[in-house]
């Protein structure tokens, strides 16, 4: 990444979290059952909108009306597998764009089976850690193998982890910011990949949009941090973070590689 784009990722977090503010773009989370309340209070937080329901019946339309899609892997029970490829075909149709977050494909065959079919509907976003890349991608992560995936599957690949790195083939930041507990609260990870897919509502560019939710997550949480007494307290002092947080905080605590 050249000198000249990291800034420009820093004040577009500032504005993104000011259009997400104004816009409040809903965003439609089939997400793990751990997930959804962290899901939907961090998306609130940010200024979004959230909708949860995982019923094949209804996800398609909620999706319809949706400004952008997350698909989360998480709890892969048959209502969630038979909605996620009908809320994919859903979001393509109506040019929206949706966030794959393939939790646990090195667990599961069939849920690596069904990660690399939903790859072909064009995810804007995949956010994994380092495992689930590795599966999904078949070889450890690196800057490289992580560009030849993003450029293979025509999609912005955005790793997490001690330091998040985003890559879409041609452009790649490594985002150092962050907190140790975030690591110890559930579905932290997964309720961040929903804020990627509504600052990819609002932001075309989806390595930018990809780039600047991750900052903006990574920011709260060292906020959050430095007043909360563990992993309890961790959640609410974030989302805190989160909804106060603004273009002067993310400017001056914002590092990158």
């Amino acid at each position: 990444m050249t000198d000249e784009a990291f800034p420009h990722v820093v004040e577009r977090t500032g504005a993104l979290l000011d259009e997400v503010r104004a816009r409040r773009p809903r965003v439609h989370a089939i997400t793990n059952a751990a997930a959804q309340t962290l899901t939907a209070n961090l998306l609130l937080a940010a200024g979004a909108a959230p909708s949860l329901t995982a019923s094949a019946e209804e996800a398609p339309a909620f999706t319809a009306r949706a400004d952008a899609l997350l698909v989360n892997l998480g709890t892969l029970d048959a209502e969630r597998r038979a909605a996620i490829p009908w809320c994919i075909a859903t979001a393509r149709q109506a040019g929206r764009p949706w966030v794959l977050d393939p939790v646990f494909v090195d667990a599961s065959p069939a849920r690596l089976d069904l990660a690399r079919l939903s790859l072909m509907g064009r995810p804007a976003v995949v956010r994994c850690n380092a495992d689930e890349f590795a599966a999904l991608a078949g070889e450890p992560p690196s800057p490289a193998s992580l560009q030849a995936f993003a450029a293979r599957a025509q999609t912005v690949a955005a790793l997490t982890g001690p330091v998040d790195r985003i890559e879409d083939g041609a452009r790649g930041v490594a985002i150092a910011n962050g907190h140790a507990l975030m690591a110890r609260v559930t579905a932290m990870g997964c309720a961040g990949a929903a804020l990627v897919a509504a600052f990819a509502a609002i932001e075309a560019d989806a390595w930018l949009a990809a780039s600047c939710a991750l900052l903006a997550l990574g920011v709260a949480g060292e906020i959050a941090g430095e007043t909360a007494g563990g992993p309890g307290s961790f959640p609410a002092a974030f989302l805190d973070a989160l909804h106060r947080l603004d273009e002067p905080e993310i400017r001056s605590r914002a590092r990158a590689s």
